[in-house]
């Protein structure tokens, strides 16, 4: 039966330093699974510690079981029903434009959208730069 409590202080061990190295690499978020991995661990070494009077560990595992406990009932707490989104999420694909300011400049690129180029206007001259009109044949004085 010895064995058995060794098996389950190891198993502990394994599992906390999985969860944290999961974490800590970013393969895995700080959510459920990590909290049921420590929740697990800490269980196991409550267990462990108990049958060898290691009282410092006991104490320590109790605390750390409780946080995670406390994190899963928060976490299901804040669990509700999924919302469904009113639109399809927008993806957004690499070397797509993504405003629409682009998007219709990629059209007019492409001929999906006619261009019509408006009509120069010319602007009269103002007031205090123009000359005063000459008749034909006049030269001006200098």
């Amino acid at each position: 039966m010895e064995l058995l409590w060794e098996i389950a202080g190891w198993a502990g061990a394994a599992a906390i330093l999985s969860a944290y190295l999961a974490v800590s690499m970013g393969w895995m978020k700080a959510g459920k699974g990590f909290q049921v991995a420590n929740l697990f661990g800490a269980v196991a070494f409550i267990i462990n510690g108990t049958l060898h009077g290691a009282w410092p560990s006991v104490f320590t595992n109790v605390a750390w079981f409780l946080i995670s406990a406390v994190a899963l009932v928060r976490m299901r707490a804040t669990d509700g029903p999924a919302a469904i989104p009113a639109e399809a999420p927008q993806v957004q694909y690499p070397g797509v434009p993504d405003t629409t300011g682009q998007m219709a400049v990629v059209e007019v690129l492409t001929g999906a959208i006619p261009v019509v180029a408006p009509r120069p206007t010319i602007a009269p001259a103002p007031a205090a730069c123009s000359a005063p009109a000459m008749a034909e044949g006049q030269r001006l004085a200098v």
